[in-house]
């Protein structure tokens, strides 16, 4: 009895040091390095992506730059033999170039009327590059949704438009808005990328060109939104003597941008069109500003167009827009010195 209580205590005494001996040591954790993600594309190359999966082939035209930047541009011939010309429709911020309000009716439906439509793709602006691991994956839908819970507005027939003429009389009691303020930076975080203006206007260039190389002899360009200002500041810097016609829809200048959209719009002498929407007082102050401009400076071929906005029936609004655009291009285009 005596040596069994004697081997009791001493496996109690020694029972944890053999536990001790046989436990493995804990391996000592090192902190995980945070995994690099890869800078991503722009929006734009994502709306690309999509529209290039969703729209047919033969519309779609890969053009590059002096640059090496390839960019897509939607083609459509003119249903006429031969064509009128070409109508190039450059978007505004934020747009792609099947964009649902504007770029995207006007590209489908020009060519039934004799004009080819060439429509671009442009870079984001600089203040919208994606910052490092940002998800910037495609939609599924090419066209982004568009809201339209606004109450109805008046249909077309209680809306006509009303063209002003550069010389006609305005109202004295509006006042126009400032909207440039002060100048650019040029610099992108891509050092080895051209500036955002060279990007755009180099896209213009190619896009002109383009439409030359398929047979336009009557080039017009036309801008939307931000795309108004990028269009005249082509013409105005390069002043092509083959496109001598600008439309403008809905014209806004980007932000802190130098020269300003009335600097640029004071260097043109060509035919153009400026469509707008005089529901909105935004616009319609710009509008007055420009119109105002225009008069000083006796530019006898701006005419101004202004509408009402229908967010109510955005299919409605967009042929009326149309209808305006056709209406200018049969009344108001400019030749060509290559047609006179």
């Amino acid at each position: 009895m005596l040596l069994r209580a004697i081997a009791i205590v001493l496996s109690l005494l020694l029972g944890p040091l053999a536990l001790a001996e046989t436990e493995p040591p804990t391996p000592t954790k090192t902190p995980e390095k945070p995994v690099e993600r890869p800078a991503l594309g722009e929006r734009s190359q994502a709306e690309t992506a999509a529209l290039e999966r969703q729209l047919a082939a033969n519309e779609q035209q890969q053009i590059k730059t002096q640059a090496n930047e390839t960019f897509l541009a939607l083609w459509r011939p003119g249903n006429s033999a031969p064509a009128k010309g070409a109508v190039i429709l450059v978007p505004g911020e934020d747009e792609s170039a099947d964009w649902p309000i504007g770029i995207g009716p006007l590209r489908r439906k020009l060519p039934d009327t004799g004009w080819s439509s060439l429509s671009l793709t442009l870079p984001d602006a600089e203040s919208k590059q994606p910052p490092e691991g940002t998800d910037t994956s495609a939609p599924s839908d090419a066209t982004p949704s568009i809201e339209t819970a606004v109450p109805e507005q008046p249909n077309e027939a209680s809306a006509e438009p009303q063209e002003t003429p550069a010389e006609a009389t305005s109202d004295p009691a509006e006042k126009a808005q400032e909207s440039n303020t002060s100048p650019a930076d040029g610099d992108t975080s891509n050092e080895a990328q051209p500036d955002y203006a060279t990007r755009v206007l180099a896209r213009i260039a190619e896009g002109i060109s383009f439409a030359q190389q398929q047979g336009a002899t009557t080039v017009v360009l036309a801008g939307q939104g931000t795309g108004a200002y990028w269009a005249a500041r082509y013409l105005a810097e390069q002043q092509p003597p083959f496109v001598n016609n600008l439309l403008m829809i809905a014209p806004q200048a980007p932000a802190d941008l130098d020269p300003g959209f009335d600097t640029v719009l004071s260097k043109l002498e060509l035919a153009t069109g400026d469509f707008y929407y005089r529901d909105q007082l935004a616009e319609r102050n710009a509008a007055k500003q420009r119109l105002d401009a225009a008069k000083r400076q006796k530019r006898t071929a701006y005419i101004q167009i202004a509408m009402n906005s229908l967010p109510g029936n955005r299919d409605v609004e967009q042929e009326q827009l149309f209808r305006r655009i056709k209406g200018w291009l049969s009344l108001h285009l400019q030749s060509s010195p290559a047609t006179q």
